[in-house]
């Protein structure tokens, strides 16, 4: 499995999960020149824009959710309200960002997600 392989089975995975756990997934992979949102979903009301980082393996000290860095984070807020007004939503639209992990362990078969949840960007 390649880098682009694990990234759309992680997001297709992480969308996924998020049904399971009362999501509506709007959408998945919104693309701007200066970012991408990997899913959009909605539960209770609230916009969730998602970035989902995955690994094949589990390394401590190199986690994925450690790759949503600053940087990545601040696009992908800006990214975020290019969505909101793109899709016409409402200036008081509740909002959030969310980082979702995975971590992938071959040798049992599973995957370990982490959810944090309306992190600060």
């Amino acid at each position: 499995m390649n880098r682009s392989d694990l990234g759309y089975f992680a997001e297709h995975y992480v969308a996924q999960y998020l049904e399971a756990k009362g999501y509506e997934i709007m959408d998945l992979n919104f693309r701007k020149p200066w970012g991408e949102i990997d899913i959009v979903a909605q539960k209770e009301g609230i916009l969730v824009f998602v970035e989902v980082k995955a690994s094949k393996q589990a390394t401590v000290g190199f986690e994925p959710e450690l790759r949503a860095g600053s940087d990545k984070m601040r696009k992908v807020v800006r990214t975020a309200r290019t969505y909101l007004a793109y899709r016409k939503y409402p200036p008081d639209k509740e909002w959030q960002v969310d980082i979702v992990s995975l971590t992938f362990d071959k040798d049992r078969g599973v995957a370990q997600i982490k959810h944090f949840k309306n992190v600060e960007v």
